[in-house]
């Protein structure tokens, strides 16, 4: 009976990674057609930090979504240095959304 427990355990953690993988995926493909990996790239500096410098920063930041979001529909600059993040009013909330919990999850 535990060795039965034990397979279904795995199995749902195999398949909730399997979940999580497409996920990233698609939200990367999101990032990719919204015009942020213009600037960004998960893992190196661009004209903007990398994605992994951006959820290192604000990890444990409870109010970091709704920061992230404000700079992506806004713009800002200071944070990362003197060059600005132009403002993106064009991409939906939604969309927002999806690529700020990815960032945020590497």
């Amino acid at each position: 009976m535990k060795s039965v427990i034990l397979s279904m355990a795995v199995v749902s953690m195999f398949i909730a990674n399997q979940a999580q993988a497409a996920d990233a995926k698609a939200a990367e493909a999101l990032a990719q057609k919204s015009g942020c990996l213009a600037c960004h790239a998960v893992e190196k500096k661009v004209l903007g930090p990398s994605y992994k410098d951006v959820a290192a920063k604000y990890k444990g930041d409870k109010g970091a979504e709704a920061k992230l979001t404000a700079k992506v529909k806004a713009g800002g600059s200071g944070v990362w240095g003197p060059v600005p993040m132009p403002p993106h009013p064009q991409v939906k909330d939604e969309d927002i959304k999806t690529i700020i919990s990815w960032v945020l999850s590497l």
